[in-house]
């Protein structure tokens, strides 16, 4: 197979692991196999090998990008490594009050989350420095010694280090930190000055501490992950997503595995806006469904929209993330009869193993999944890994269930792909029309194994204009991996009055901090020329409690534009601003990104308008909401269809990675990219 280089993508996730290998020749190989959730590595070797089967030349791959959950599951199930916390003084209890305010304030007996670090692991350091950086008390090394005694006792697997506002002087923390090192040389050691310089206690010790937790369990996946992708005979670099929506090498992942929490879903974000810029749209909502979850983000003008910190299983982590809402909906999703007799479905999930019903892996709960094999939108033909769907045992399942309910087998089916698709509408309103924003003007972009499955029916419950189904939308997440670049970022919280007179020292920060990123994506094998900066900073008026990420151009000339910046921002967001009210800069951000090697998309041969004859499988009667007896539906191979072709519903597309069903009322047109674009046909 002619080809110069491979870059390769793996994207992890629930269900299944996914990967994508594409030559410098424009050449796609993908594979779709099992995940393997008690050890994921073997899920990464198993889909090298099924790419080398296609004719991947492992000799000859540039580059690999990962997308992995390890870092997800481990917070999910707060299955962390044995952490020691060493904080200031009388600070010894921050994870427990955390923020001092209830999840739920009228509940009086609300489950207190667990804590990060057990009290007995918790030790105070006799320090103590002002917010403005002042010492008060000296950090002696007797002082130090009686830590080090302490943390004997402990006898910790990793150590988080967190000193009161040690953003604005972290010389005692690393005063500590290099005799903690000292006396536990095999013992990992995270420090909160180099890992997070920004302010509020208890998110800057609990994110502290998820790297600590976290930092023996990824680098001991990614080391192993690596060392198996060399036995395969890969040995280009290997990147990890992070949830920044850009990678880092393996090395800088192990260290900041804090950044990895949404690695898996920020791939599809990356994807999204590739997917926009070939088709030239600039609203776009992307429905990332999976066996497990669905997770929805909604891109405008081609701008990766970031969070500067997150809520994970209950905790605060400071970390830059892809702005992603998630749901408990997915094709794994279990549906039930509650104590009361009404349907749920989810967010327990079938999970990979034992899976659907239908999967005959030995699943014996009903699934969405299931109810889409009884009604006919899932049919009978193979998946990935060559699962082939079984009618009967679905059947069985959803029977059972119907019976507790009450319902008919057909009537339990349609209601619980009608309760998920509730779900998912109510979460898309959510990023939309919740933040002022019409779903109307975007185009709705379904991806993931099940995501392309409700496309029609999330078309019409939203009353959107158009929807688009990527190429391989099973695979879209590993795809876009290969367009997400690599970035790091950087932070540092001042909390100093907006002046003229500071200016020329926050340019002065962007520009050290520019250098010195530069230097880090240099090392890393990146290009200068490929490398680009985005610059932001926080700021609020003086005395709110919450602040605007505001982006400018970190010149004198563009960052004295922050004061016009902040009140637009201001007055788009809430309604009002003051112009009279000092603005208070609150953190300087910026972060560096480098280009990975374009590779154009492949564009599809040109169809006659109408499909040929080889791409229509045949004719079947599917159950549709509106059609509970079935109607005539048409079926078609996708890989069968070609650019320009059109036709309309009710049909079901089918593929390897993913089904698309497309509801009575509406038309499919293949794009130039081999997209499906969806719209209704106007009466």
């Amino acid at each position: 197979m002619p080809s110069d280089f491979w870059t390769i993508s793996i994207d992890t996730g629930g269900t299944f692991t996914d990967s994508v290998a594409r030559a410098s020749d424009g050449t796609v190989l993908v594979a779709k196999v099992p995940s393997t959730p008690d050890d994921p590595g073997r899920a990464l070797i198993h889909s090298i090998d099924v790419l080398a089967e296609q004719g991947l030349d492992a000799s000859n791959v540039q580059l690999i990008c990962h997308g992995t959950t390890i870092a997800t599951n481990a917070i999910l199930t707060s299955q962390f490594s044995k952490v020691a916390l060493l904080t200031t003084a009388g600070f010894r209890d921050i994870l427990a009050i955390r923020n001092g305010v209830r999840p739920d304030i009228y509940n009086l007996r609300v489950p207190r989350p667990t804590e990060l670090v057990s009290r007995e692991n918790r030790i105070e350091v006799h320090e103590r420095v002002t917010r403005g950086g002042e010492v008060l008390t000296t950090l002696t090394d007797s002082e130090i010694e009686r830590v080090i005694v302490e943390l004997r006792k402990v006898q910790p697997e990793a150590i988080a280090i967190c000193l009161l506002f040690s953003y604005s002087n972290d010389a005692h923390e690393v005063q500590l930190a290099r005799k903690i090192r000292e006396a536990f040389p095999n013992v990992s050691v995270s420090v909160s000055s180099e890992i997070v310089r920004e302010f509020r206690e208890y998110p800057r010790t609990s994110t502290t501490v998820i790297n600590a937790g976290l930092r023996p369990i990824v680098g001991s996946y990614l080391e192993k992950a690596q060392k198996s992708l060399i036995k395969s005979g890969v040995t280009a670099p290997f990147l990890v997503m992070q949830s920044n929506g850009g990678c880092a090498t393996a090395i800088r992942s192990a260290s900041d595995a804090h950044r990895l929490v949404l690695s898996g879903p920020a791939g599809g974000a990356a994807g999204l806006i590739q997917l926009a810029a070939h088709h030239q749209i600039s609203k776009v909502i992307g429905l990332d469904m999976g066996g497990t979850s669905t997770d929805i983000c909604l891109i405008k003008d081609g701008v990766l929209p970031l969070q500067s910190s997150q809520t994970v299983n209950d905790h605060t982590l400071l970390a830059p993330s892809v702005d992603i809402h998630t749901i408990g909906s997915g094709g794994g999703s279990i549906a039930y009869a509650d104590i009361t007799g009404r349907l749920k479905v989810g967010p327990m999930s079938a999970k990979a193993e034992p899976g659907p019903a239908a999967y005959l892996r030995g699943g014996d709960q009903a699934t969405l999944t299931d109810a889409h094999v009884v009604l006919g939108t899932l049919g009978s033909s193979n998946l990935a890994s060559n699962l082939t769907l079984d009618k009967g045992a679905a059947l069985r399942v959803i029977t059972e269930l119907a019976n507790k309910l009450g319902r008919d087998v057909t009537e339990t089916a349609l209601a619980i792909v009608s309760l998920s698709v509730a779900q998912m509408v109510r979460a898309l309103r959510r990023v939309s029309v919740e933040r002022g924003l019409d779903p109307r003007e975007f185009t709705l972009v379904p991806f993931g194994g099940a995501g392309p499955l409700h496309v029609g029916l999330l078309l019409r419950h939203l009353n959107l204009g158009a929807a688009l189904v990527p190429n391989r939308p099973g695979l879209f997440s590993a795809n876009g991996l290969l367009s997400a670049g690599v970035r790091l970022d950087s932070a540092q919280t001042l909390l100093t009055p907006f002046e003229s007179q500071n200016i020329e020292s926050y340019e002065s920060w962007f520009t050290a901090k520019h250098i010195e990123l530069t230097q880090k994506l240099s090392s890393d094998g990146v290009t200068a020329n490929n490398i680009s900066f985005e610059t932001a900073i926080d700021a609020r008026y003086l005395g709110q409690g919450y602040e605007l990420t505001i982006p400018l151009v970190p010149t004198l000339s563009g960052i004295a534009k922050l004061p016009e910046l902040f009140h637009k921002a201001h007055s788009d967001l809430y309604g009002h601003f003051s112009m009279d009210q000092p603005i208070e800069v609150v953190t300087l951000r910026t972060s560096a990104k480098g280009a990975f090697p374009e590779i154009p998309p492949v564009r599809l041969e040109s169809g006659n308008h109408s499909p040929k004859a080889q791409a229509l499988l045949g004719m079947e009667s599917v159950i549709f909401p509106d059609f509970p007896k079935g109607i005539d539906t048409a079926h078609y191979q996708r890989d069968q269809l070609l650019a320009g072709d059109v036709f309309d519903g009710p049909c079901i597309v089918h593929q390897m990675d993913s089904t698309t069903a497309v509801l009575p009322g509406q038309r499919v047109t293949v794009t130039v990219f081999g997209d499906l674009l969806i719209e209704e046909v106007k009466s």
